[in-house]
């Protein structure tokens, strides 16, 4: 329940706990309800070795220093009576977590989850595949967080040790591509058939000067990881930080001066972001980003009276990455 919500349109062109914290949705006789985990022993102790929901929070743990501190787990039970992905999902969705990896490789559960995740509007999913065709058959669904990796080992969980190397890094700080997976072979593919890879949506694992790093960074409608990250993360945080305000303040008064306490947690919020390398700089160094809080005398009357206030609005510009480059040189003679 909240009192506070936050809109962000990407306008284009444009020159921890909760945003890395990864969710296995797995599968098993008896089911299993939402747990958390810190280390992969503690995962071993429910799940053996040989299963799926092993294999993935290996992948997720593997990742050195990088790693998350804590993975969740949740089963769906496939015994008489069985339980629905789409049961499961909505439970889901009430629990902590923001990055999410499935054991299933089938068409119709990706499908599934990604829809179910495009709706919810607030995580992202990840899953492998070694089909083109279900890359195409994604595609087509033009999903704006699911992201697709494509790799000749789905048993591997490459998208799952993608997450544990880049998810928990704080929110803005890093690019997905250039990353080098821990446990994950590079595939051995062509120019042409990794620019097909990229045309299809997907993102897969190869060797670039030497080094095995993930191929781009993107989601499959070709926005990037990051930014989808990035905006989750501000609206969160301000929407956050003025519910608190409204939380903690006896009255936050309908004038002037009530209006600047809710713009100053605003300006908190994107100084933030800011620091953490989602906002752009200036050529002077100052962050690119401003609010616009409508003052007492210019709201609606009716909106005084019904006690709303929906006058403020902000504005950044990204930072963004630099994913590609071309440098020119002149030889004199």
């Amino acid at each position: 329940m909240k009192d506070v919500n936050v809109v962000i349109d990407i306008q284009k062109p444009t020159p921890k706990i909760g945003f890395g914290k990864p969710l296995i949705l797995g599968s098993s006789t008896t089911g299993h309800e939402y747990k958390t985990y810190l280390d992969i022993d503690a995962v071993k102790a429910d799940f053996a070795t040989n299963t799926e929901v092993y294999k993935a929070a290996f992948a997720l743990f593997n990742q050195g220093d990088q790693s998350p501190r804590e993975v969740a787990v949740m089963c769906r039970k496939t015994a008489d009576p069985p339980e629905t992905l789409t049961d499961v999902l909505a439970k889901a969705f009430t629990k902590d977590w923001y990055f999410l990896v499935t054991t299933s490789d089938t068409l119709a559960d990706v499908t599934a989850i990604a829809d179910a995740v495009e709706q919810d509007n607030s995580r992202q999913f990840f899953f492998v595949t070694s089909k083109k065709t279900d890359l195409t058959a994604i595609k087509a669904k033009k999903y704006t967080r699911t992201t697709a990796v494509y790799h000749a080992d789905t048993s591997s969980y490459p998208e799952a040790a993608w997450i544990g190397r880049a998810g928990s890094a704080e929110v803005g700080s890093v690019t997905w591509k250039f990353k080098t997976l821990t446990g994950i072979q590079a595939m051995n593919i062509t120019a042409t058939e990794l620019n097909e890879v990229h045309e299809l949506g997907a993102n897969t694992y190869v060797t670039k000067a030497g080094d095995d790093v993930t191929s781009e960074g993107k989601v499959v409608s070709g926005e990037y990881i990051d930014i989808v990250h990035a905006k989750d993360y501000i609206k969160f945080s301000i929407e956050y930080a003025v519910q608190k305000l409204l939380n903690s303040s006896p009255k936050i008064s309908y004038d002037d001066t009530g209006i600047a306490q809710i713009e100053s947690a605003v300006k908190t919020v994107l100084q933030r972001a800011f620091n953490q390398g989602m906002i752009a700089r200036d050529a002077d160094g100052i962050g690119m980003y401003g609010t616009r809080f409508k003052n007492r005398a210019e709201v609606d009357p009716a909106d005084r009276t019904a006690r709303k206030y929906s006058g403020g609005e902000f504005w950044f510009d990204l930072a963004g990455a630099i994913h590609q480059t071309t440098i020119r040189g002149l030889i004199k003679v």
